[in-house]
């Protein structure tokens, strides 16, 4: 490879805005997610807490929380986390503020 054709890459390569992708990847995976009750399917998980055999984890909760409410389930959503919501709104509109960023930035250039 030339040395011009690296330094484009890179550039745009830095130009992706991560945490854009971050926020939208994990909401995208989280909506799109089996609902179930916690306890209902033992799966594999990453989480310490849940490997432990412990039966709550703020972080578990909290993703099962947006996943029920990503299916109209309310109701179970707040029973799972009481966070959920807030969260949901609050990444909504991190997303929101950071698609704006960028669409100024690409109309800009």
């Amino acid at each position: 490879m030339t040395l011009k054709f690296k330094t484009v890459m890179l550039n745009c390569l830095g130009r992706i805005p991560l945490e854009l992708v971050f926020w939208l990847t994990g909401i995208l995976l989280l909506a799109i997610a089996e609902p179930q009750g916690h306890g209902q399917v033992h799966h594999f998980t990453l989480c310490p807490l849940a490997n432990l055999g412990l039966d709550w984890c703020p972080g578990c909760g909290l993703g099962r929380s947006i996943t029920q409410l990503f299916h109209g389930n309310l109701d179970e959503s707040i029973h799972q986390h009481w966070l959920g919501v807030p969260a949901v709104i609050i990444i909504g509109l991190r997303i929101v503020t950071l698609g704006k960023y960028e669409w100024k930035k690409i109309r800009i250039e």
